[in-house]
């Protein structure tokens, strides 16, 4: 499908198809919204969602350009929580769990995997913004 292109606008589609499915019973009715849904996205101006991806990016360097240690460093030691967490459920807890039989692994929202998700996303799409604004500072200084 078209939205395979832009991965985030996919997943939001799947999600609303998703929905979609689980709340309307009648069979022909969901086919009905589906497919004018998907109509309707296909034929949407994506400049604008483009511009908006765009504009996170450009955020979210900014925040790795600023001047306070806080501002450029809150994501990446949100992540590091994160790596934590997810390390001591899956590998440190197996392991002492063999000797410490009372230890459990922390409970994992699935708001914690949607979170971490967008934060390795915006990671991803900060540092290629930030390397592509490196590029650009060269060019302007020649």
């Amino acid at each position: 499908m078209f939205w395979d292109t832009i991965p985030i606008i996919g997943t939001v589609i799947k999600k609303t198809l998703g929905i979609i499915d689980k709340a309307v019973p009648d069979k022909d009715l969901r086919e009905k919204l589906k497919t004018q849904v998907t109509l309707e996205l296909s034929q949407m101006d994506h400049s604008e969602i483009e511009k908006l991806i765009e504009n996170r990016a450009k955020i979210v360097v900014a925040e790795a350009q600023g001047h306070s240690w806080l501002q450029r460093n809150w994501r990446p030691m949100l992540m590091t929580v994160f790596t934590f967490i997810i390390a001591w459920n899956y590998a440190v807890v197996p392991v002492l769990s063999c000797v410490f039989t009372q230890l459990k692994p922390a409970i994992i929202p699935p708001d914690m995997w949607q979170l971490l998700k967008i934060g390795v996303g915006g990671y991803i799409v900060g540092r290629s913004g930030e390397k592509i604004a490196q590029v650009f500072k060269l060019q302007e200084s020649k």
